[in-house]
């Protein structure tokens, strides 16, 4: 009976390797990319690259809409109000995704879920491609938002993977890449509306989508799951667990929130301040500026070297420095100087990079088989502060111009900074600084202990210093020996 357990277990263990030797337990995972505790995944600049331009696609998928609303209206013969719809619900589908997907990076295969994700993207604007019916294409627009959500199962991958050392240089590479599809959605969505069809974009999308499926297939290594024992209700549960017991998290969430709240503002409000008084731009003029948000995005690498060498809470401070000084630029001259819009529009991508890449080092510290579960509550609060930026800096700017709208993109950041100053690098509590003093630049030979929860660091205290025993030596008999 013995021996038959054994050959059962054994072959248990023999079926268990084989299923994780295929992906859905169907397709070979090449040899050299299977998980092997013996021969770690070296993280290579290629996959690097490879995780930039499969966020800028895959996130430029909320943004295709944007540019061809009049061709989509005219299309369906609908008016304007109705079209409308398409972004939102492509913009709710992205909100339900990162509460409800993006978790799933704590619980299954990040491989498996990368491949499912981008094969839905796939299917998906296929039909968008195809459908003749306007309700299908809202619809489906919605599934597009919520299948979206592959940089953020992307970014606590890349943690996991990257050298410690490295990390804000990936994370940077990555990050860019995300922000990158904003703007290439938007060029490339008006350029084949004008020169070609508009469903060409999707034809477009649908090849991209599968063609990241087949090379990642061939680079992306596999990752087991963290098997933390946990249902994916309970999975939902801990995400608003870290929401309210982790004060790094939020206060990163608060810093992003309001810093992307400036940043879609920004974007949104100068459409109308160059196409008005005094430049009277044209449309074409107006989306050349997004070449001068390219420049900027491609600091990203420059900027990851610099947050590799900053203990990250002064990463933050500088980052919200610097788009202080950004906004007074901003706030003062846009409306007198072209050149200082172009100062701006580089700028703003500069220091929101290094906000953001510095705050995702402090937050993904927190707990290494959490970060999922982490950056979806982060990422939930810098959608908000965009949703947020959009609407309020568009009333403000068209009610009362653009020194209104810059002095309300300053009391974003000057929100960002209390929230920041309020809690030290390495401080032990929900406020104040206590802890030990912490230099700028980061200490390579130490780990550092902001972003840790308050557990960890109690944890992490060393214990009260042991008094010595003395023991008194055995009195010899000389006389017997």
């Amino acid at each position: 009976m013995i021996a038959g357990a054994d050959a059962d277990k054994g072959d248990s263990s023999t079926n268990s390797a084989q299923e994780h030797n295929r992906d859905f337990g169907v397709f070979p995972i090449p040899h050299q990319l299977r998980h092997d505790t013996a021969r770690p995944f070296e993280f290579s600049l290629l996959l690097n690259i490879v995780f930039a331009v499969t966020g800028t696609f895959t996130g430029a998928n909320l943004y295709y809409c944007q540019p061809i609303l009049i061709q989509l209206a005219s299309a369906y013969q609908v008016d304007y109000d109705r079209i409308a719809n398409v972004p939102t619900l492509t913009q709710a589908g992205y909100a339900a995704g990162l509460l409800l997907v993006t978790p799933l990076g704590d619980m299954v295969r990040r491989r498996e879920l990368l491949f499912a994700l981008l094969f839905c993207a796939g299917s998906v604007t296929l039909g968008l491609a195809l459908t003749q019916s306007l309700v299908a294409f809202e619809t489906l627009s919605f599934i597009a938002g919520l299948v979206a959500v592959t940089p953020q199962i992307i970014m606590p991958l890349t943690v996991d993977l990257a050298p410690a050392h490295k990390r804000g240089t990936a994370l940077s590479i990555v990050f860019e890449g995300l922000l990158l599809g904003i703007l290439v959605a938007r060029v490339l969505g008006g350029v084949i509306a004008q020169f070609s069809y508009w469903r060409n974009i999707y034809w477009m999308s649908m090849g991209i989508h599968y063609s990241l499926l087949l090379i990642l297939y061939f680079i992306l290594p596999d990752v087991p799951d963290k098997k933390l024992g946990l249902s994916y209700i309970q999975i939902l549960y801990t995400v608003l667990k870290f929401a309210v017991t982790e004060p790094v998290l939020i206060q990163s969430a608060i810093i992003g929130l309001c810093v992307n709240a400036v940043y879609a503002s920004f974007w949104v409000t100068l459409t109308f301040l160059l196409g008005g008084s005094p430049y009277y731009y044209s449309t074409l003029d107006i989306g050349l500026f997004g070449l001068v948000g390219i420049l900027g995005v491609a600091t990203g690498p420059l900027v990851g070297k610099i947050v590799d060498r900053l203990n990250p809470w002064f990463g933050v401070l500088f980052g919200i420095l610097g788009l202080m000084l950004t906004f007074a630029i901003d706030t003062a001259a846009a409306t007198r100087s072209i050149g200082a819009i172009v100062v701006v529009a580089f700028l703003i991508d500069v220091f929101d990079s290094m906000q953001q890449v510095s705050s995702a080092t402090r937050y993904f510290a927190i707990n290494a088989d959490a970060r999922a579960r982490i950056n979806a509550v982060y990422i939930i609060a810098i959608f908000l502060g965009q949703f947020i930026g959009t609407s309020a800096g568009t009333r403000i700017f068209t009610a009362h111009g653009n020194y209104a709208n810059g002095g309300m993109n300053l009391a974003w950041v000057g929100l960002a900074l209390v929230v920041l100053l309020a809690r030290g690098p390495v401080a032990t509590t929900w406020l104040g600084w206590s802890g030990p003093k912490e230099r700028w630049l980061r200490d390579q030979k130490s780990d550092q202990s902001d972003g840790k929860s308050l557990k960890a660091l109690h944890d992490a205290e060393p214990p009260e210093p042991m008094v010595p025993i003395t023991v008194a030596e055995p009195e010899i008999n000389t006389e017997t020996v």
